[in-house]
């Protein structure tokens, strides 16, 4: 009896067990599966859930937030894709993955995210503190990029061969000669050389090598296969390395003396950070042309680090430029300067032949400020008020702009950006909205051939409000770019409701002149 009495109390346990629960697909008692991580063309596909344990598998993983309708998304995937195939070809220990922001709000949240992609780098599984992306958005700059964060960033050299080896191999090689490799300054110099992608980087303690490059201190040595051949950085003794000085004295001796404008060299010509540009415009294909090139060149070592000599094939693709300068190829050679943080644009007066020394008299005039700038203006069309949308130039802005009775709303924009274009079709329908407005005017002005000294512009769209009444006010309109909301702006006075956000995430932002003073380039 006792032992049935057992039994019964055993069964009756066990079925306790089991009250309040839901009997699974496998039976009452199968464990949930555990989350996998999913991969999409050797991707990682994250979500709120699977983050976590990606960061736990994977000690570096670069992450890539996108949008599905993202053209800058869709263009980057198949070399994001590309990248991580080079680093799954070398074994490396570098994972890339991406999230679909729209479908994961949280996670946007935690990271703001803003605009599309966003890309970060998590290290160790630290979710709290993640480096923004900074390299260049192509399968070998993505690659390079975290080669150089999960492994070394400079080579250590430890005799001559090694090191004439390694200058040898690459235009540019960056050697820093450190007596103490445990000094923070080489901590400094390595961190340099993690984001300077288009230079090799080496370094070395060796007293030989000291020797041999004829060296008594630690110093920074920039070789190249072209111009003075090499430009050397001492460290200083008291102060030590400075990161922003060291990257600057690279970008800037990195540079030919003289760079041929074209999509190759236009992103290093603007990540130089040299504000002041001379532009030498000439027919590559004309002898007497090519030869102008030997006085360009000679005129431009004293100016290195303060005005960037650069060369503008007008036989090439480059209307563009000639266009943001006003010029016909028919007027080469011949030289204009730019300040590309004021946009301030300058010519040379006397058409005379370009030397060593005209072209360095017009560099000091210029920088002396015995120059004035000039500003573009094209004519008035005839039918510039015929169309729904009016068409401005420099020498009727100011007339119809603050006209009294009249509020002008006007987009500022360049031929050939990307979110002018895209902005165009709402633009047109809020002129063809309003048409019948007399106080309303919907007009654009192309600033690339109309430049107005008392509105520059600093990006791509452009959008001002120029109100009814006098005192010249002007309004900067900052929000979503469709009709509806341009509407309520119009409607309101000039002013968004309260409730309506300034700016949305993943809004495209301007193109800016940094980006499209020569190449015109979308800004993510």
């Amino acid at each position: 009896m006792d032992g049935q009495l057992l039994l019964v109390l055993l069964l009756l346990l066990g079925a306790s067990s089991l009250w309040g629960q839901e009997p699974g697909p496998g039976g009452p008692l199968e464990e949930p599966l555990e989350e996998e991580v999913l991969e999409e063309d050797g991707i990682l596909v994250l979500s709120q859930r699977t983050l976590g344990l990606a960061l736990q598998e994977h000690p570096a993983l670069l992450v890539e937030f996108y949008a599905p309708w993202c053209g800058h998304c869709k263009a980057l995937a198949p070399e994001y894709s590309r990248a991580a195939a080079l680093l799954a070809a070398e074994s490396a220990k570098a994972r890339l993955a991406k999230v679909d922001v729209p479908a994961e709000p949280e996670l946007a949240e935690e990271f703001a995210v803003t605009e599309y992609p966003t890309l970060k780098f998590f290290r160790d599984g630290n979710r709290t503190h993640p480096e923004e992306y900074t390299g260049p958005l192509d399968a070998e700059g993505i690659a390079e990029w975290l080669r150089r964060r999960v492994g070394s960033s400079a080579t250590q050299l430890e005799d001559e061969e090694g090191a004439q080896a390694l200058i040898d191999a690459r235009d540019v090689v960056v050697v820093g000669f450190f007596q103490d490799l445990k000094d923070k300054d080489v901590a400094i110099f390595l961190a340099v050389a993690q984001d300077a992608l288009d230079m090799t980087f080496g370094l070395t303690d060796q007293p030989q090598l000291f020797q041999k490059f004829g060296l008594t201190k630690d110093t920074v040595v920039l070789f190249k296969k072209f111009d003075e051949g090499r430009a050397d950085f001492p460290v200083d003794k008291e102060l030590g390395l400075d990161q922003g000085e060291l990257s600057r004295f690279l970008l800037t001796h990195s540079m030919h003396l003289v760079t041929e404008f074209n999509s190759q060299t236009s992103p290093k010509i603007f990540a130089a950070k040299i504000l002041n540009h001379l532009l030498l415009f000439v027919n590559q294909t004309l002898a007497p042309h090519r030869e102008l090139l030997a006085g360009f060149q000679e005129a431009a070592p004293p100016f290195r680090g303060q005005v960037l000599f650069v060369v503008v094939d007008v036989g090439a693709d480059n209307d563009h430029v000639l266009q943001y300068f006003g010029l016909k190829a028919e007027e080469a050679p011949t030289l204009r300067f730019i300040n590309i943080e004021t946009t301030k644009k300058y010519a040379l007066v006397d058409r005379g032949p370009v030397t060593a020394t005209s072209v360095a008299a017009f560099c000091h005039a210029v920088l002396g400020g015995e120059v004035k700038p000039y500003h573009l203006s094209q004519e008035v069309p005839p039918d510039w008020d015929q169309r729904p949308v009016k068409t401005l130039v420099g020498k009727n802005f100011e007339q119809v702009a603050f006209d009294e009775t009249k509020n002008v709303f006007v987009m500022f924009y360049a031929p050939w950006c990307a979110h002018c274009k895209e902005m165009a079709p709402a633009w047109e329908a809020l002129a063809e909205k309003y048409k019948d407005h007399e106080d309303i005017i919907i007009a654009e002005l192309d600033a690339t051939a109309n430049e107005l000294e008392a509105f520059p512009v600093q990006g791509f769209p452009t959008l001002k409000y120029f109100p009814a009444g006098p005192g010249r006010k002007v309004i900067e309109y900052k929000s979503t770019r469709d009709l509806e909301t341009f509407s309520k702006f119009l409607d309101n006075g000039g002013k968004l409701p309260a409730e309506e956000p300034k700016e949305v995430p993943g809004a495209p932002f301007p193109e800016t002149p940094e980006n499209s003073t020569l190449e015109p380039k979308d800004e993510l």
